[in-house]
């Protein structure tokens, strides 16, 4: 049997550049995975060549401020309204009138805010972390949800997302801090997760206290890889990427909470999705809580056809179980959303 081909292309518009990987049949169904921050279309290097054989066109972009697509320098570019356009661009380019969308950790605002303003382009929407209703429509819409259990408000006003406020707070400093040495930065962020994390405050609710991300250190330590997460050469990718754009625009994405808040606002039908929607939640990602925590409640409300599912992992889910992750997809692809399966 010949390995499945994983393909390099671009779509090129007056107003944006989109790199993409492609694998699968060009006629097959169309799902479209979107990665966050601060990864690449390489996150879905597991996902593509399994998903191109059960018979899928699977398509993952670099999304803007990444890889080979284009880079703004604003921060206000990196706002969830001009990304939705991207993606929509990126569907005209490929021909088609809908996909399936997967989407995680930044990804998922987008995908849930194609679905919510154009439902017409999304045959069914799943989301990898991060539950609807939550961080597209801004940071201050999630802060009632942080459990004030493990975040007292007086130590942790925003909970596990103080990195966040530090953003907003400090954005030189943060992006900087990244930037000391990318290759270490991405070396200590992609880690499986730890079950002895539970109940307990997450790191990202320290960066604010300790004026910086890792212990306030300003640069990232030099760790050992983690190989159940990424391989050498795929750090190298990742590092290599980030070297060359730098982190403004991954990190411009935390800079928008405003604007998103009032894009959302517009959503058709007050929000409410309609069509099949599956949400992946990590059982040791300690940051997007949404196993115990009240973060996935909103999503409950908006759905009339979810499924969830809960994956024994940390946030990086589709690099760190891939396995688990595809079956979920595909048992909810083949039962929920069979409209998004190969026929024939």
């Amino acid at each position: 049997m010949h390995p499945i081909a994983v393909t390099e292309h671009v779509a090129k518009s007056s107003r944006h550049t989109t790199f993409y990987l492609a694998a699968g049949l060009e006629d097959g169904p169309l799902i479209i995975f979107v990665h966050g921050w601060p990864e690449l279309s390489l996150s879905w290097r597991h996902q593509l060549p399994a998903f191109a054989a059960l018979g899928f066109r699977a398509i993952a972009p670099d999304m803007r401020g990444y890889g080979r697509s284009s880079v703004y320098a604003r921060h206000e570019d990196y706002a969830l309204e001009p990304i939705v356009e991207d993606m929509r661009e990126l569907l005209a380019h490929l021909g088609r009138e809908r996909a399936v969308w997967v989407g995680h950790d930044w990804g998922s605002p987008v995908v849930w805010s194609l679905a919510s303003h154009h439902p017409e382009l999304c045959t069914a929407v799943a989301s990898l972390c991060v539950p609807y209703w939550t961080l597209e429509r801004g940071l201050d819409a999630v802060l009632p949800l942080i459990d004030r259990a493990i975040y007292p408000e007086a130590e942790f006003p925003a909970g596990q997302w103080e990195y966040m406020r530090f953003y907003e707070e400090s954005f030189e400093k943060a992006t900087k801090g990244f930037e000391a040495n990318p290759y270490n930065t991405v070396k200590a962020i992609f880690r499986k997760g730890n079950w002895e994390g539970q109940l307990r405050p997450a790191l990202t609710a320290y960066v604010r206290k300790n004026s910086g991300w890792f212990g306030g250190k300003g640069a990232a330590p030099d760790v050992p890889r983690d190989a159940d997460v990424v391989t050498e050469q795929d750090l190298r990718t990742y590092a290599a990427a980030l070297e060359r754009n730098g982190f403004f625009g991954p990190d411009s994405w935390y800079m928008n909470h405003e604007a998103n808040a009032a894009y959302t606002a517009k959503a058709l039908n007050d929000g409410r999705l309609d069509i099949p929607v599956l949400f992946l939640a990590a059982r040791y990602d300690y940051v997007c809580e949404a196993v115990a925590s009240r973060l996935a409640e909103p999503m409950g409300e908006k759905c009339s056809d979810l499924t969830r599912v809960v994956i024994n992992s940390g946030h990086w889910m589709a690099q760190e179980k891939p396995l688990e992750v595809n079956r979920a997809l595909v048992h909810w692809l083949a039962t929920w959303a069979p409209t998004g399966w190969p026929v024939g």
